[in-house]
């Protein structure tokens, strides 16, 4: 279905390295990357460009939007958040979605990974030292970082910096003009070792997922669409919040099949049973 076709990646921060290969080897696909397409459009981890949608909002209109420069019709886009992680709240984490777009077939599939794999982080300083210690734990020089003062009255940011002598020209810059400078790490891929290798993880599970054929139609994509909670506890025999099944769903027949105990789990502790442990 993708052997010899061209393949649109609709990135402009060096995700290709990682994308452009695995999906090459696994599917046959002719990887392109075009060097005016800027998806900073949609959004920058720096904010002078707001994400106004949801992670999987952008990531379509991305897709689409790279499409419409061309007169491909695959396409795979990609969108990373950072934040507190869903489940251990104060643990920074990485969360990388991943969307395959077949146009010509009409498919779509997701690849995902949360990582806790992450040196996101940002902070202000006023002295050389608070900065060397910020750039230590973030990884630096093998992870960029970002310089920036007050952004309410100019938006000044010293991006990309991976060498000590600019990361110091900058700092004694900016400390003379605002008495206080804000550091960040760069979260754009090709500044980020760690987040590349995040990213590369989700397109493993996106090619999991399209090589999950649908058993009545063998069409790509046969993957989880929806997850039912409701495993029972083991004590008390009340449902739980915890995963009980998954339904997989084909794009093209809409068959239905219903995964039970996808964890391996047939019965939840008690602990975790709002009933026995409210």
């Amino acid at each position: 279905m993708f052997i010899g076709r061209n393949l649109l990646i609709s990135t402009n921060h060096g995700k290709e390295k990682v994308i452009g290969g695995l999906l090459q080897k696994t599917l046959g696909v002719l990887p392109i990357v075009l060097p005016n397409l800027n998806t900073d459009l949609f959004g920058t981890f720096t904010g002078e460009i707001e994400r106004v949608d949801d992670p999987f909002t952008t990531i379509r209109r991305k897709a689409e939007w790279g499409l419409s420069q061309t007169d491909y019709d695959l396409v795979i886009a990609s969108e990373g958040s950072f934040g507190p992680h869903p489940s251990l709240f104060f643990v920074p984490a990485d969360d990388e979605i991943l969307l395959f777009m077949d146009k010509k077939n009409k498919i779509e599939v997701i690849g995902r990974e949360v990582s806790m794999e992450t040196n996101f982080g940002y902070t202000e300083v006023k002295t050389k030292k608070e900065l060397i210690d910020f750039a230590e734990k973030s990884l630096f020089p093998s992870h960029g970082l970002i310089l920036s003062g007050d952004k309410v009255r100019d938006n000044l940011f010293v991006k990309g910096i991976i060498e000590e002598d600019t990361l110091f020209t900058a700092f004694h810059y900016l400390l003379k003009r605002y008495k206080k400078v804000t550091v960040q790490t760069d979260m754009r891929a090709m500044y980020n070792p760690s987040r590349m290798a995040v990213i590369e993880k989700a397109c493993n599970n996106l090619l999991q997922n399209i090589e999950s054929l649908c058993p009545v139609c063998s069409c790509p994509g046969f993957s989880v669409r929806e997850v039912l909670t409701g495993l029972s506890c083991s004590l008390c025999g009340s449902p739980t919040n915890s995963i009980l099944a998954h339904l997989y769903v084909c794009q093209k027949c809409t068959h239905v099949k219903k995964r039970l105990y996808p964890n391996g789990k047939e019965k939840e502790e008690p602990t975790f049973c709002d009933y026995c442990n409210p």
